[in-house]
């Protein structure tokens, strides 16, 4: 083991202990000396040295005891905690472990499991650690499908999408759940409340090809889902909580940190519905809207340009506008007095509009489809993204940053709210 500079602390973590930190003013390395420990349900090689970048934030559970050697420890947020719940998300673990088995047994469906509960409480954490576990399953070659329905994040595509990923081994720490042949639907706005009616509209969508791979496959029939969901539950916000559960199928709902949302889901649901609460760690933090706005940039960066350990090399070229058809989806709702006979406010929210390419689409992001008419655009899940990088109206043509060199693999393109402006 390297010697320990004025900076670096080793700590002796005892069962059922966590060490929590927060990179603030210097990269850390953590090596793992003696013992087993853990990260979000991924487990550490012992004698690994993993490095964490500015930003990072992240805890180091044990279950029986370890040593861990962490260099620029002093220069960062980092204390021990006795305070964790990670025993109550063990016996979940459990729970579910017994109803996949129950489900391979009979040739049935695994359980559906949503976790909701407001911003900042660790949902997508949670969700992680349950799929980690499932998937660490001696054995037993769980498959459960990871379901994403946070639109402000975006951790299966970019923000502004939902989708759904099989998992079938666990995550690494450097870069989470491998991406292989994830679905994904183009929502196109940070929050659900912007186009509620699309919203609702993909989600179902969603549901429909997740259903039909797990139709595919016995071993990831029988594992289930583990459901990610946004922040946003009160008001419109329950409702569209209700209405994900409903068109997901969902069997088990985990509250975290939320006794108000808990007794709410227990008194409007059906006694079908498993709806348990739960607490928050204790090392969960509120996030800023500044902090939030630089994870989706750094996520879609890592969209196009890879992670440090799998760098992309993403191509940059120019389209005519002849080439392509741009369209977005949701038009302008009239007044009622204005609206044809017979027509609802409803379908303007998930109309599909041609849009004449212009300055106004510089730094979009642009959804792949292989749809072949404007009516299947709805209905697609997309392929992929470009972002606009520069518009000549002059030479007619849009200069964008792809990740396959031209020509685009479609011609149809779905404008989205979602910007990014390429610095590389």
């Amino acid at each position: 083991m390297a010697t320990l500079g004025p900076d670096d602390q080793t700590f002796e973590l005892k069962q059922d202990q966590e060490l929590r930190f927060e990179v603030e003013n210097a990269q850390i390395e953590i090596e793992v000396t003696s013992g087993l420990a853990e990260i979000f349900g991924v487990e550490l090689v012992k004698s690994k040295k993993y490095l964490f970048p500015i930003g990072a934030k992240g805890a180091v559970y044990t279950w029986h005891g370890c040593s861990i050697t962490m260099k620029n420890a002093r220069k960062n947020m980092t204390y021990v905690s006795k305070e964790t719940p990670m025993n109550y998300y063990m016996n979940v673990h459990i729970i579910l472990e017994k109803q996949r088995s129950e489900a391979e047994q009979q040739s049935k469906r695994g359980p559906i499991t949503m976790i909701v509960g407001p911003q900042d409480v660790g949902k997508s954490t949670l969700c992680h650690i349950l799929l980690n576990y499932a998937v660490r399953m001696p054995g037993l070659n769980r498959k459960p499908i990871f379901v994403d329905l946070d639109v402000g994040q975006g951790h299966v595509s970019v923000p502004g999408t939902i989708g759904a990923l099989v998992i079938e081994r666990p995550a690494t720490i450097e870069d989470g759940f491998s991406q292989l042949a994830p679905i994904v639907y183009n929502y196109g706005h940070l929050t659900p409340n912007a186009n509620l009616e699309l919203y609702q509209h993909c989600v179902e969508r969603l549901w429909k090809s997740v259903d039909e791979r797990m139709n595919k496959d016995s071993k990831t029939n029988s594992s289930g889902m583990i459901i990610n969901t946004c922040g946003w539950i009160k008001g419109d916000g329950f409702k569209c909580l209700m209405a994900c559960a409903k068109s997901l199928r969902v069997d088990n709902i985990l509250v975290l940190d939320q006794e108000r949302l808990y007794n709410e889901l227990i008194r409007e649901l059906p006694k079908s519905y498993d709806v348990v609460l739960l607490p928050k760690s204790g090392g969960v933090v509120d996030r800023s809207r500044q902090f939030r706005a630089e994870a989706r940039d750094k996520r879609i960066k890592e969209y196009f340009y890879g992670s440090r350990l799998k760098p992309f090399n993403p191509h940059s070229f120019d389209i005519k506008f002849g080439e392509v058809q741009i369209y977005k989806i949701g038009a302008p709702v009239l007044p009622d007095s204005c609206m044809p006979l017979g027509v609802t406010a409803t379908e303007f929210l998930t109309k599909v509009v041609l849009v004449q390419p212009g300055p106004s689409l510089l730094h979009h992001l642009l959804a792949l489809s292989f749809a072949t008419t404007e009516s299947e655009i709805l209905e697609q899940n997309i392929v992929g993204f470009v972002c606009v990088t520069h518009v000549d109206m002059l030479r007619q043509s849009l200069s964008v940053l792809c990740l396959q060199a031209r020509p685009l693999p479609c011609s149809k393109l779905i404008l989205t709210d979602i910007q990014y402006m390429d610095s590389n």
